[in-house]
């Protein structure tokens, strides 16, 4: 069977991601990369319990679907088109191609003055990595990522992908995967819902990926001056899958350490990454902790069933919009699977990735006002 034939980017494919990400931890381990010991096999249990609750999440909408009269009907493609209310005329101005462009511009030019104030290139400097992530930065890409994607999706003219290349240096220079990552990834899952690719166009595409996301993370590590790494760069992909996954063991060991702290971080001034770090690891450092990390540390495994399981269900209902609005629900959904793929290692500590949910939700909202009548 051809890859072309198949979903690639259903919400299963998370669950795929999380498995190729255990078997490069399992590299790593046994490799014994600068010296890391397997973690204790409870981790691996969470893992498995973390998954299981997503894909509960991810089915319940079909099973759901399959004794709900109601939302037969709304999800169903309505068979004619009446006249749109006013409000939602007015909503849809903000999809104007002209008012989507003037924003992906505008974003460009904010992170161009970003780094120009930073004086030099983060990605070559740790002390200038660590500056990076600035208010123009913060304003500049949650406005890039989501007007691109949703150019794309709406208005899919080729030369609307220099402008991505361009955004993807302005932002790849920052010195971080998730950012670079991220822009790849939405990019390629608008493409490959609006154009029917061929198996090679998707290799190329997912090779891509691979290359640009260890070449960033590979320079980025080096380049951190108060830092010695020795590693090759595929040895460094296996250490970091290795060496999340440890931390992960040792909050398996500490549940509840933090009662909540994490969370409340995401929506404040505060840093989770480093908490997470002084928590586990007993020292002052951005640590990621994988998808599974931040909410056993806060809440136990009841919080990471129902973190995994809600975040399941949202992605198989935005997915099962897009897939009859099309559309806007194309570039919402990308963006979302997206960051959600980049959380498994990660670990979903980042707001600006919480208000894309937020934001696609919204978008189910009024689509589901819209069409539930």
């Amino acid at each position: 069977m051809k890859i072309r034939n198949i979903d690639l980017f259903s919400p299963y494919i998370v669950v795929a991601v999380i498995g190729l990400y255990v078997a490069l931890a399992l590299v790593g381990f046994q490799n014994q990369l600068r010296n890391l010991q397997y973690p204790d096999p409870a981790t691996f249990f969470y893992i498995l319990y973390g998954t299981l609750f997503f894909i509960l999440g991810v089915l319940t909408p079909s099973l759901v679907y399959r004794y709900s009269g109601y939302l037969k009907t709304f999800f169903k493609k309505p068979a004619a088109e009446g006249r749109d209310p006013d409000w939602y005329s007015k909503l849809s101005m903000l999809l104007d191609e002209r008012v989507l462009l003037g924003v992906v511009i505008f974003s460009l030019i904010l992170q161009g003055i970003n780094l120009y104030l930073l004086g030099g290139i983060p990605l070559l400097s740790g002390y200038l990595k660590f500056k990076a992530t600035t208010d123009l930065w913060r304003i500049a890409y949650p406005l890039f990522l989501p007007a691109l994607a949703l150019l794309l999706a709406k208005y899919p003219r080729k030369w609307y992908y220099v402008i991505f290349m361009v955004g993807l240096v302005l932002f790849g220079v920052s010195g971080y995967r998730t950012t670079t990552i991220a822009i790849i990834l939405a990019v390629f899952i608008v493409t490959y819902y609006k154009r029917r690719l061929k198996t090679s166009q998707i290799l190329a595409f997912i090779s891509f990926i691979a290359v640009v996301g260890i070449a960033v993370g590979y320079i980025a590590v080096k380049a951190i001056e108060w830092q010695q790494w020795s590693l090759n760069p595929l040895d460094l992909l296996f250490y970091r899958a290795a060496f999340t996954t440890m931390v992960l063991s040792k909050i398996v060991a500490m549940q509840g350490a933090t009662g909540g702290d994490l969370f409340m971080q995401i929506f404040s001034a505060g840093h989770p990454r480093v908490t997470v770090g002084c928590t586990a690891l007993g020292y002052n450092a951005c640590i990621t902790s994988t998808i599974f990390g931040p909410a056993l540390l806060d809440f136990g495994a009841i919080g990471l069933a129902l973190q995994m399981f809600l975040l399941g269900l949202a992605l198989k209902i935005v997915y099962n919009i897009q897939k009859l609005a099309k559309g806007a629900f194309i570039a919402l959904y990308a963006i979302i699977l997206a960051h959600t793929l980049i959380w498994i290692e990660t670990g979903p500590t980042d707001i600006t990735v919480w208000l894309f949910y937020a934001l696609t939700l919204f978008g189910a909202l009024i689509y589901w006002i819209r069409h539930s009548k």
